[in-house]
């Protein structure tokens, strides 16, 4: 299985080189093949590997493939450890970037960079699964930066673009500072355990347990807290989570196929991957995981809000996702891991179709993303109209799909929590139910329905997307439905993840409702003694009284309420502080260092400095030498007192 484990990773890397250094000489045509077929290779050694492993209840594979190098006792290794917790993640990442990758063939068809866009995409897809697969902490780093550095590269894809090149460095930035406090999580990991292993690290961390750790004044810390929130602190630059939320939506600056890729099923959900693996460490610290809960309901509410008053079509599904990472955020703060799994799992389905729909509507507007300048698309477009709507009804948790399930089961699980800051979350999650149900059926009504808002010239020759952008639409609706209702009992109610998860057991909130859980069909029938269901319901009714039976009522609250949407239009200030504190404070510093440092310390007292003394000097010495023989009688007279001075009182 160690050759089968390896050509997963490779074959994108592979199919990514070749496209990548050859695909001038290759073609466009070749250039899709060639990484299409490295992705298809790598999902059917995943479906596979997730028979082997789940249906064939084989052991864990968890072992070194070659060791890089040794320093004392520490070795830094590449390795991979395939459990079910690995193969899930395998199967959504492989199964969401061959739908991008066949998906871009359409969208991409007359880009100039075709063949540098799927050298990219499949060069993304292997930094993730090296991410997924590694057994250490070391290899995990290496696809932490690699995916946060291909992303910069296909955020930034159109690099002619001035928004897009802001855009890149400010993903690359953003997350530069949350990887600071991964990798100083990762280090402290090292410190106390002297190994960059997993195994070695949860088998250590018990005995952490009350040792503190000096690190300002004479304060003592908690050193798993610590740890656990420097760690998460990585999750939160890759995860999206505030303060460190503000590129993800700027990553719209991209091609749409990349939006989808990184939003739905890669690097936005690699930090709750991560906080998953390393369940064992945070169940022993209930601050970190209080920490975890408060940040992520705050993502979850208000950077939804945010999405109720954006009218690009992209931003909109881009804040959705900041919203859905803070629901899977909430559910690892209260310690149900699984749920947060499954929610990442159903997530990247309808999330991905979501994104690919809006491209395909971008597509038949001629690249027109404003959705005031749409509507009347559902005649047009039936088969892009109807997957969105599933993808719709999948996110705002209708009842059955597959959205419904994970959703309410973290509902559940804040409610059912007794973690600090539960109740606020919980109340948090429940309006941001409301809140998802609004924009997402003001998008799709907007889009699809009432008047047409477009130009004739773009309502004339407006029409459906082609089969390769369609089949993938259609092909990403089927999981989308049914994929919650197929997986939740064993995923979260049942031993999928035994042996992978740990949960301590005062917190094991799962387990609880687990004990009321009696199969989908009841569980659907459960939820309508929930608020959920109806607060969801309350949403869609009134993004439809607002955008089709009454238009003018959002013109109305406009005029009364023009404070709030200023707030959320300005996206509650968070750009412009780190605008006007970290990029402009950072240029004045660089300024006043070059100016001050550099002009006057260097070059002035040191380099001229030096330089501008030797010529003064040289100048007094230049009159010493006059020519004249009495000058000179004189200057051997004092030498010969200084000498006897010397001599007498020394």
């Amino acid at each position: 299985m160690k050759l089968l484990y390896t050509l997963i990773p490779l074959a994108p890397l592979l199919a990514a080189i070749v496209t990548g250094l050859f695909g001038r000489r290759i073609g466009r045509d070749n250039a899709h093949r060639v990484t299409i077929a490295g992705v298809a290779f790598s999902l059917l050694l995943s479906v596979y590997a997730f028979f082997h492993v789940v249906v064939g209840e084989a052991a864990p594979f968890n072992e070194t493939l070659y060791t890089w190098l040794v320093s004392g006792n520490i070795k830094f290794e590449i390795g991979f450890l395939v459990d079910n917790l690995t193969v899930m993640m395998l199967l959504v990442v492989n199964f969401v970037s061959l739908m991008v990758h066949i998906y871009t063939i359409g969208y991409m068809h007359d880009d100039d960079g075709y063949q540098r866009f799927f050298s990219y995409i499949s060069l993304f897809t292997f930094s993730m699964l090296m991410l997924v697969m590694s057994n250490n902490f070391l290899q995990l780093f290496f696809g932490w930066e690699a995916v946060g550095t291909v992303s910069y590269l296909l955020i930034g894809f159109y690099y002619k673009k001035e928004t897009a090149i802001f855009a890149n460095m400010k993903a690359f930035l953003v997350n530069r500072v949350g990887d600071f406090g991964f990798v100083l999580g990762i280090a402290g990991i090292v410190m106390y355990t002297n190994s960059l292993a997993y195994t070695d690290a949860f088998a250590a961390a018990p005995g952490l347990v009350g040792q503190t750790i000096n690190i300002v004044g004479s304060s003592e810390w908690d050193v798993l807290t610590v740890l656990c929130i420097l760690l998460f602190i990585g999750a939160m630059g890759k995860s999206a989570q505030a303060p460190l939320h503000v590129w993800l939506p700027d990553s719209m600056e991209g091609p749409t196929p990349i939006s989808a890729l990184i939003h739905a099923a890669t690097m936005v959900t690699a930090g709750i991957f991560m906080v998953s693996r390393m369940s064992p460490l945070f169940e022993l610290s209930e601050t970190a995981l209080s920490f975890i809960l408060i940040i992520g309901a705050f993502t979850a509410f208000f950077m939804g809000l945010i999405g109720m008053v954006q009218n690009d079509i992209k931003r909109v599904i881009a804040y959705s996702t900041l919203s859905q990472l803070g629901y899977m955020t909430v559910a690892l703060g209260v310690s149900a891991y699984s749920a947060a799994m499954f929610h990442l799992m159903t997530h990247a389905f309808f999330k991905a179709l979501l994104f690919l729909a809006a491209g395909s509507v971008i597509i038949a507007m001629h690249h027109e993303q404003d959705i005031r300048k749409m509507g009347g698309l559902r005649k047009i477009m039936p088969t892009t109209y109807w997957t969105s709507l599933i993808g719709s009804l999948a996110l705002i948790g209708f009842p059955a799909f597959s959205g419904f399930y994970s959703k309410d089961i973290i509902i559940e699980a804040v409610h059912a929590s007794s973690i600090p800051g539960a109740h606020i979350a919980y109340w948090a999650v429940l309006g941001g139910v409301f809140v998802t149900a609004f924009y997402s059926f003001r998008l799709f009504f907007l889009v699809f329905h009432g008047k047409t808002r477009m130009d004739k010239h773009t309502e004339e020759h407006a029409k459906e997307s082609p089969k390769v952008v369609t089949v993938p639409l259609i092909l990403l609706a089927i999981p989308s439905l049914i994929i919650g209702a197929l997986t939740v009992t064993a995923v979260v109610y049942g031993d999928y993840f035994k042996d992978v998860i740990y949960v301590a057991p005062e917190h094991a909130v799962l387990e609880q409702l687990g004990e009321e859980y009696h199969g989908p069909l009841q569980f659907i029938i459960h939820a309508f003694n929930a608020p959920a269901v109806y607060i969801a319901a309350v949403g869609v009714a009134t993004a439809f009284l607002f955008y089709i039976l009454a238009p003018s009522i959002p013109t109305f609250l406009d005029s009364k309420l023009g404070f709030l949407r200023r707030i959320l239009d300005n996206k509650y200030g968070f750009d412009d502080f780190n605008q006007a504190v970290f990029a402009r404070g950072s240029v004045a510093l660089g300024r006043q260092l070059w100016q001050k440092g550099d002009i006057k310390v260097i070059d002035g007292a040191l380099v001229n400095g030096a330089a501008n003394s030797v010529g003064w000097l040289a100048g007094i010495s230049r009159n010493i030498q006059s020519g004249m023989l009495f000058h000179y009688a004189f200057a051997m007279i004092l030498g010969l007192l200084a000498m006897l001075t010397w001599f007498l009182f020394v």
